[in-house]
């Protein structure tokens, strides 16, 4: 059984002590939404693990969500409907329960992984949908410059594709999602182009990779970053990024078929 932390959390960090603004920074943006919902298909009952707040739960659909946490859990919005106490590793659900099942930006956290994915296969009946990053390019990001311990944890906790398509096995399909321009999703790379947006310290702790470095690190990067934003330096390396559309990161797309 994964162990879980006071308020239920059940992966490296504590969403007891960060959870409480995340719903504030962490908000789905309707772009990435609408990659999600195609991948989906036709599915009508679908499944949400590691559910968090809610973000990208089609209201269109009849989702069952899934969220250890307590803390996530509370910050739910009242049109959706209240999640389910449980981890990715023991779903308590019959097998092919659901028609497609989800997770976004989850599958960091699981303990078990292995688990979480056979869990996933054997409640679901058709695909199974995954948002992550490709631990690959992660610490291709700018943030490298400034705290590359940051990049170095995200890159050590994200599964690899390949990690997931053996673990859900059937047939596989990954792509690069492109992030928008202002998404309003503040995972880090999310602000490609806002980097003053990461010199705020609620921002950064919605971004569970940044609780895991030495607190030295971020007085280090934002010091850092600052400095380069009044001078001039950051936009003199990548001021272009300011007014690029869509800008390929980490961010993928796995989609699983039985």
């Amino acid at each position: 059984m994964a162990q879980r932390r006071q308020d239920g959390s059940a992966g490296d960090a504590d969403y007891g002590a960060l959870g409480s603004t995340y719903s504030r920074y962490r908000r789905p943006d309707p772009r990435l939404a609408a990659v999600i919902a195609q991948a989906l298909g036709e599915a009508r009952t679908v499944l949400n693990v590691g559910a968090g707040a809610g973000s990208y739960e089609p209201t269109d659909r009849e989702v069952t969500a899934v969220e250890p946490s307590a803390v996530m859990r509370a910050q739910r919005p009242a049109h959706l409907s209240p999640a389910v106490d449980a981890t990715a590793e023991q779903l308590p659900f019959a097998d092919d329960s659901f028609d497609a099942a989800m997770t976004t930006f989850s599958v960091h956290q699981w303990q078990d992984l292995p688990a979480g994915l056979a869990e996933l296969r054997r409640v679901t009946r058709g695909p199974v949908v995954i948002l992550t990053c490709d631990p690959s390019r992660v610490q291709e990001f700018w943030v490298r410059e400034y705290a590359p311990e940051v990049l170095e944890v995200e890159a050590r906790r994200c599964p690899s594709p390949d990690a997931l398509a053996d673990g859900l096995g059937g047939s596989i399909s990954i792509s690069t999602v492109l992030i928008p321009q202002g998404c309003t999703d503040g995972f880090s790379e999310a602000y490609f182009g806002r980097p003053e947006h990461l010199l705020d310290l609620e921002a950064q702790r919605a971004c569970s990779a940044w609780s895991l470095v030495e607190p030295a690190v971020i007085d280090r990067f934002t010091r850092e970053l600052a400095g380069d934003l009044l001078d001039g330096t950051w936009d003199a390396r990548h001021g272009a990024l300011r007014t690029l559309p869509r800008y390929e990161g980490s961010l993928v797309l796995l989609v699983a078929e039985p």
